[in-house]
C-alpha cells in the first residue's frame, strides 16, 4: 500500500517518547529495547540524550544498529487511541551515530526537553541520532507498508539561523499565547507544547522560505488546540 511520508512524519513530532530497540552485547545478538525520550532535529531525525554507563549506549557503540518505535499516545500526545492496536506507529531501522557539538541539535532537543540541561551538566550524556534506512508505518487496519527514508523529507532542512529567529519572533510576539509553547519549526509543520502536551500543527503545503514559515507559524499559534 503506497503510504504518505508526511504520515510517519508527523507522527515522529507530535511524540515525546520512543522504543530505543539495540542489538544487546551480553547475552549476545538479543535485542535490548527501552523506553527513551527523544526529540526530532531538523532533518527529522529521532534525537536521543544518553549516558555513556547506560546498556543501550554500550550496545550502540558496539553495533549501532537500531530500531525505533514510536507509538502515538506514549508520551501523551493529543488525539491518541484507547486502543494501541488502532494507534498510528512506526517502526524507524537504521544506524544511530555521536552528534557531536552540533548547536542546533543541542538546542532545538533542550527545548523539547529543558530537563536535560542536568543530565548535560553530569558530562556523561551525549547526543545520538538515527541516520533512519527505511521505516514501516501503521496507521490503523489496512494502512500500511514500508517507505524508504529518503522519501521521508525530500527538501532542504530549515536552517539554525532561521529556525531561530522563528522562535525569537513567535516568543516575542503578541499572538503569542499563555500556555503555549513553540518547541520547533519545520517546512511541513509545527511543534508546540501546551500546559505540558505535546502538539503538531500540519502546515497546508511545505513552506520554503523564512516569510513562509512565520506566516505559517502566525496561523498555526491562532488555532484553537482540543
Amino acid at each position: 500500500m503506497n503510504i504518505s511520508a508526511v504520515l510517519p512524519l508527523h507522527l515522529l513530532h507530535r511524540n515525546a517518547l520512543g522504543t530505543l530497540a539495540t542489538q544487546s552485547r551480553a547475552p549476545e545478538g538479543y535485542p535490548y529495547p527501552t523506553v527513551v525520550p527523544y526529540a526530532v532535529d531538523a532533518q527529522h531525525r529521532p534525537v536521543v540524550l544518553v549516558s555513556g554507563l547506560a546498556e543501550h549506549t554500550r550496545n550502540l557503540a558496539a553495533d549501532p544498529r537500531a530500531g525505533f518505535l514510536v507509538v502515538d499516545g506514549l508520551g501523551n500526545a493529543a488525539g491518541a487511541s484507547d486502543n494501541v492496536l488502532e494507534a498510528e506507529r512506526a517502526t524507524f531501522v537504521g544506524r544511530f551515530e555521536p552528534v557531536g557539538t552540533d548547536e542546533h541539535v543541542a538546542a532545538r532537543y533542550l527545548r523539547y526537553h529543558p530537563d536535560g540541561e542536568r543530565y548535560l551538566a553530569l558530562g556523561d550524556f551525549t547526543f545520538w541520532a538515527l541516520a533512519c534506512e527505511r521505516l514501516r508505518y501503521i496507521g490503523g487496519f489496512g494502512r500500511m507498508g514500508w517507505l524508504d527514508a529518503t522519501e521521508l523529507d525530500p527538501l532542504a532542512p530549515v536552517g539554525y539561523d532561521d529556525e531561530r529567529a522563528l522562535w525569537d519572533e513567535y516568543d516575542a510576539s503578541r499572538e503569542r499565547r499563555a500556555g503555549l509553547e513553540l518547541l520547533g519549526v519545520d517546512r511541513y509543520g509545527a511543534d508546540w507544547r501546551l500546559n505540558g502536551s505535546r502538539r503538531r500543527t500540519p502546515f497546508d503545503a511545505p513552506k520554503m522560505d523564512a516569510d513562509a514559515l512565520s506566516a505559517a507559524l502566525r496561523e498555526a499559534s491562532a488555532v484553537s488546540f482540543t
